[in-house]
């Protein structure tokens, strides 16, 4: 399966030791070249990279939609995407952008400014969230597979559009907004589900995308729970089961 890597281990239980012939999850140094220059590096699971690029391009504002990308090209080594746009001036950034928590100091204000308040009048009721979860989990083959992956994934509220994996978490949101984009399909006013932790960098991608529900197993930050609130997302963690938390925006949420 992409995304596996074969590994042969032991497991160790009441006292014995067994070998097992499994997999652990894929993690690679990935570099995301458009129109000949290094943009980002990014740690990734090689699968699905086409996908990865479009939609951290798309998340940064290099490009608007499908039609702005000539040509998408992934390396046989897994380990390179060339990006070719059909606008060979465009500005790049001078240096390779970084991510996933490499900003260097900035605040809540800045951060706010990134993204407007999302517009989506959307609420959704409690069952559509745990259901909606339900589904996620069904669908997270590569974790069912090797365990140690994030899943993401896009709801209308009554079933999946998307789904992506990979070892970050962020890499599954601009996995999902790719798909949108190869797919003409519109993220805003859909319901963003998710497996891991809600860092303040999910939420900025969200927030870009006009979702205005994100939804996980896990917990969110104190970054992305102000954030939300500024932006009208209703965010919500710890869904197990039918019980969840909801930290913000909770007009949205249908009782």
């Amino acid at each position: 399966m992409d995304g596996a890597f074969p590994w042969r281990y032991n497991r160790w239980e009441s006292g014995q030791s067994t070998p097992v012939d499994g997999a652990v999850i894929d993690e690679g140094l990935v570099r995301i070249h458009v129109n000949g220059q290094e943009l980002t590096p990014l740690m990734a699971t090689p699968r699905d990279l086409d996908l990865l690029a479009l939609g951290f391009l798309r998340s940064e504002g290099i490009i608007q939609r499908r039609e702005d990308v000539q040509l998408v090209e992934v390396r046989p080594n897994q380990m390179c995407v060339d990006v070719w746009l059909r606008d060979l001036a465009v500005e790049l950034p001078s240096r390779p952008i970084l991510t996933s928590g490499c900003g260097g100091g900035v605040t809540f204000d800045d951060l706010s400014q990134l993204a407007p308040p999302v517009a989506s009048q959307r609420q959704v009721a409690p069952q559509q969230v745990v259901e909606g979860m339900q589904q996620l989990a069904s669908a997270a083959t590569l974790y069912r597979e090797t365990r140690g992956v994030h899943t993401s994934a896009l709801s209308d509220g009554q079933q999946l559009l998307a789904v992506a994996e990979d070892v970050g978490r962020h890499n599954t949101v601009d996995k999902l907004w790719g798909y949108c984009l190869q797919r003409d399909l519109d993220p805003a006013g859909q319901m963003l589900l998710a497996t891991g932790r809600v860092s303040s960098e999910m939420l900025n991608k969200a927030a870009k995308m006009g979702v205005p529900v994100v939804a996980s197993r896990t917990s969110p930050t104190s970054l992305s729970v102000r954030l939300a609130q500024e932006w009208n997302i209703l965010l919500i963690g710890y869904v197990r089961g039918r019980s969840f938390n909801s930290y913000a925006s909770q007009w949205r949420l249908i009782l």
